[in-house]
């Protein structure tokens, strides 16, 4: 049974270099076959370069078994058209049955393999396939899991050759779709973000979904087109409850569409099927702002403008990418860039861009040192904040725009010790956030205009955890949770769900706890870093403590890890991603920008935020 233990790479699979005008186009989709570039035999999993490309091998004539599951597992990982090749492998039956585009499984090596101890005749064998699985991709959307044991298998059958005498090995038995490593997934696919509107809101929620770098084996499609296919197929189970799409149902490309290129202009044609074709100029509109704003993270060329036509060719509208942003994610103010933080006095201050402490920016109770403050948010607006004493009893809000008195305190625990009583704060579009982390009354608060009365919002499948620390997101549909529970942190995405009654109260509820971060324990800290991007602190299982960026679906950021940092207690970060990153550890306040190392701002500060 050792002798047949697969041994990643062992196949016949080749990989190529492919030109470097084909890695720096992706729009234009680059499904030629490379002519210049060295040919060697690889792993099946190893480092991501999405300049490699895998050019999948026939079984040879009169192959063993053993090349047969090597081949067909190898296959899986080519951009061969239809995964015409992979199918070689199968019997015509299975060939017929076998569908890669249903989905996907990933794993953090290429799958192994045994020969089953039960199954050994003469004319069949079965095969285990086992590895650690890490996610699930399906219709396009990615969700992360624990890792955990996975196991599938192959049964391999001798069917008659081309000659009709001689018998060939092949499988008559696979696993559903596709079955990845995760370097030869991050190798294939890219996460883009599709946007979709917030209920009532002219502002857009991040939906990131991941598709093919080059063309699509099964549709043909190029990147573009998969991008804009995508989005009519409207957003991902999870999200769906949350946001609204303008498409009509049944909205797509018009048939034969597998690529989209911008003119020499910028402008995008699209042409859409009988479904859109009879859409109003203000459904229309809406339609292309989703779209500008989705394709514009694809990589270059920029998309200025899209002109979506109809089934019969004649222009529905028009929309430049400047229109568009009048609905892009929420931004904070001008002054984005500025770090609050808690000096030494327990006072709110301000790191403007050049790095220099200010604690004169802020007026108002935060910046006299009325009240000692434990932890802050400020509103996205930059007029208003939100701090909790260093007691962690009290939560106030304030200007810190204008001069005031410290006003009563909009909630109080009365959790026995600190730890046990306010969360940091944090603020959505317009509301504040608290938890109260009392054991004998834990609660999540919301509070309308960050004032007023607090409302107790509820949340579904905490399964005994407490909530330690939260971030809402500049949409207000997503909020994400550190937990504990037995000594254990996680980290977790909730959807913010509203519901409104017959007399026009309305109750927020957090529902469908996703695990945004299976593969860290003892998360730390976190913050948002973007529409869909979070900045945690955790470590792996033995590991040691580390700063990473991790999409809201689990999968690690392109960003991935930034350098070593000990002893992190506090993270902030913002939607742009330019601006640096900023955190607290044992020297002090410090900042990483971009391309850069972290640098000491601050030697001695707490509780660092962006507006948020």
């Amino acid at each position: 049974m050792g002798a047949e233990r697969r041994r990643h790479g062992r196949g016949r699979v080749m990989r190529t270099a492919a030109l470097p005008t084909c890695a720096a186009l992706l729009l234009g989709g680059c499904a030629s076959m490379p002519d210049s570039g060295d040919v060697e035999q690889v792993k099946a999993t190893q480092g991501v370069d999405s300049k490699v490309r895998v050019l999948a091998v026939a079984p040879r004539e009169g192959a063993e078994p053993q090349e047969i599951v090597d081949g067909f597992l190898e296959a899986m990982t080519s951009d061969d058209p239809s995964f015409a090749t992979a199918r070689k492998y199968l019997t015509k039956r299975a060939a017929k049955e076998w569908k890669p585009q249903e989905l996907t499984t990933v794993l953090t090596e290429a799958p192994e393999w045994d020969l089953s101890t039960a199954e050994k005749n003469a004319s069949s064998r079965s095969y285990t396939l086992s590895g650690e699985q890490i996610a699930r991709v399906d219709r396009n959307a990615y969700a992360a899991v624990p890792p955990t044991q996975y196991r599938g298998f192959l049964r391999l059958v001798q069917q008659g050759g081309p000659d009709g005498k001689d018998k060939e090995w092949r499988i008559d038995y696979a696993p559903r779709g596709l079955l990845l490593g995760e370097s030869d997934f991050q190798r294939n696919y890219g996460s883009v973000n599709r946007y979709y509107f917030a209920p009532g809101q002219q502002s857009v929620v991040a939906d990131p979904v991941y598709i093919r770098q080059r063309q699509d084996p099964v549709t043909r499609m190029d990147p573009v087109a998969q991008t804009v296919s995508s989005l009519f197929d409207g957003p991902t189970t999870w999200l769906r409850p949350v946001v609204t799409s303008p498409f009509p149902k049944g909205t797509a490309l018009k048939a034969g569409t597998t690529t989209l290129t911008p003119d020499d202009q910028n402008v995008l044609k699209l042409p859409l099927n009988e479904k859109a074709s009879h859409v109003g100029r203000t459904a229309c509109q809406k339609m292309a702002t989703l779209v500008l704003l989705t394709l514009r993270g694809l990589t270059s060329p920029r998309v200025e403008q899209v002109q979506l036509q109809g089934s019969d060719g004649r222009t529905l509208c028009v929309l430049s990418a400047d229109q568009a942003e009048g609905s892009a994610p929420v931004r904070s103010s001008a002054r984005a860039d500025n770090v609050y933080f808690v000096d030494e006095d327990g006072r709110m201050a301000v790191v403007a861009p050049t790095g220099t402490p200010d604690k004169s920016t802020v007026r108002g109770p935060f910046g006299t040192g009325e009240l000692h403050i434990g932890t802050l948010a400020v509103a996205r607006n930059e007029q208003r904040a939100a701090a909790v004493s260093q007691d962690g009893r009290h939560l106030h809000a304030a200007s810190i725009i204008s001069d005031e008195k410290l006003g009563a305190p909009l909630v109080s625990s009365t959790g026995i010790k600190p730890e046990d009583r306010l969360s940091a704060p944090s603020w959505d579009r317009s509301d504040l956030w608290v938890a109260d982390r009392n054991p004998a009354g834990p609660r999540l608060l919301r509070f309308a205009g960050g004032r007023g009365t607090p409302q107790e919002v509820s949340t579904e499948g905490l399964d005994g955890a407490r909530i330690e620390s939260l971030r809402v997101s500049a949409d207000g549909v997503r909020i994400a949770l550190q937990l504990t529970k037995d000594g254990k942190s996680s980290l977790k995405i909730g959807r913010i769900e509203r519901r409104t009654d017959a007399d026009g109260a309305t109750a927020f509820s957090v529902v469908d706890l996703q695990s945004a971060a299976p593969r860290l324990e003892g998360v730390t800290a976190v913050s948002w870093a973007g529409p869909s991007r979070l900045v945690v602190v955790g470590k792996e299982a033995g590991g040691v403590q580390q700063v990473r960026y991790i999409a809201t679906d689990g999968s690690l950021s392109p960003a991935g890890g930034v350098p070593g940092l000990n002893k992190v207690s506090a993270v902030a970060a913002t939607d742009d991603e330019e601006q640096p990153l900023v955190a607290v550890s044992e020297d002090g306040l410090v900042r990483l920008a971009p391309s850069a190392n972290w640098q000491t701002m601050i030697d001695k500060g707490s509780s660092p935020v962006y507006p948020g």
